[in-house]
């Protein structure tokens, strides 16, 4: 990765008398250049101080870099000679940012001008949280939450991912009943401020993920260190989601199956990890089953393909893959029960009918 910007801004809190941290805001792209044409600008215009704003560049092959170089000479430019997917392309990216906050950002992210003043408030307050997302918005329908986060991600007993807001596709509508700040399991990789020393400490993204729920091992692995993970809901987002794989991508539903099953994997110990990768793969066939006598053989193939790489995994791979530091904290976030269950017979598709008190 080649470095063709720099801008090291500093500046001073509103007394003038101690130093902003440095946030560092990174965003992602491979051929997003409409993206960045439209949301790059709030970005700029976010109101915090001191920020640098860093796109990694995945090797695009439409214009994004010139688009870049003409429109937001500001912006400094990190330029990768291949795509390397999620997980390595934000490796190779933060391991040149030298600040104490990062931000990963989806180049389909409209911010809000104070999104990242309550999230650095909240982790200059607490030095244990090492990862918080803020609350995120559908872009399109702005008063619902939008897919990818939500107001703070959840992992039930079977390893499925859901957020306060969203459980499996049905989203909520935003009024303020998640606005509380909490713990919880996975921050959004849509939008993640992370504290870079914890980010390193724990060997930051796993590169063999490429990309989808990478976001949710990195954040079990910083629990698991003895971090904590938050979501700051005064903080708000927009997100289009689907920018680079829809859902309807057999590529996605790979990618999906199989890092969920590695997650668990990795993180579990090995007697609960047994049974719970025995269910899920069991739960797997029963959807993939479903799907290809709806007619859907891509979806069929996508978690065959999922599981046959997992057993590759197992056999070959393991030594490649970023594994807990420790087992000495307990996630926040974590649903003991089945999400499924309680969605799909129960008929429960809001959060808080799932998850009490909360």
């Amino acid at each position: 990765m080649n470095v063709l910007r720099r801008n090291d801004a500093e500046a001073l809190d509103k007394a003038g008398t101690q130093k902003l941290p440095l946030v560092s805001i990174v965003i992602l792209n491979w051929n997003g250049k409409e993206f960045l044409r439209k949301f790059l600008p709030s970005v700029m215009a976010s109101t915090y101080a001191n920020k640098r704003v860093i796109v990694a560049d995945n090797a695009s092959t439409d214009d994004s870099v010139i688009f870049l170089q003409q429109h937001f000479p500001q912006v400094e430019i990190l330029a990768n000679s291949s795509n390397e997917g999620f997980a390595k392309g934000y490796n190779t990216a933060l391991s040149q940012v030298k600040s104490e906050y990062a931000v990963l950002l989806n180049n389909d992210v409209e911010v809000t001008p104070r999104w990242i003043e309550p999230v650095v408030e909240l982790m200059e307050s607490d030095a244990s949280i090492a990862a918080c997302q803020p609350k995120i918005l559908d872009y399109k329908s702005r008063q619902f939450f939008e897919y990818a986060g939500a107001a703070g991600g959840w992992l039930d007993k079977w390893g499925y991912p859901f957020a306060r807001g969203r459980v499996f596709d049905i989203l909520e509508a935003d009024t303020g009943q998640y606005d509380d700040v909490q713990l919880c399991f996975w921050a959004s990789g849509a939008a993640m401020f992370i504290r870079m020393p914890a980010f390193n400490a724990v060997g930051g993204l796993d590169e063999y993920f490429f990309a989808h729920q990478e976001e949710i091992d990195f954040c079990w692995r910083l629990q698991l260190a003895g971090h904590a993970v938050y979501v700051q809901p005064r903080s708000v987002v927009y997100h289009v989601g689907g920018g680079t794989l829809s859902k309807e991508s057999n590529r996605k539903t790979f990618l999906n199956f199989r890092n969920n099953l590695v997650m668990l994997a990795k993180n579990l110990p090995v007697a609960t990890a047994i049974p719970i990768i025995a269910a899920r793969i069991l739960l797997d066939a029963v959807a993939a089953w479903r799907a290809l006598l709806g007619g859907n053989a891509g979806f069929f193939l996508g978690i065959i393909k999922a599981h046959l790489s997992f057993c590759g995994w197992l056999l070959s791979g393991k030594k490649q893959s970023v594994f807990p530091v420790s087992r000495k904290g307990k996630p926040g976030g974590w649903y003991a029960s089945s999400i499924i269950w309680q969605h799909f017979i129960k008929k429960k598709d809001l959060f808080s009918e799932i998850v009490k008190h909360k």
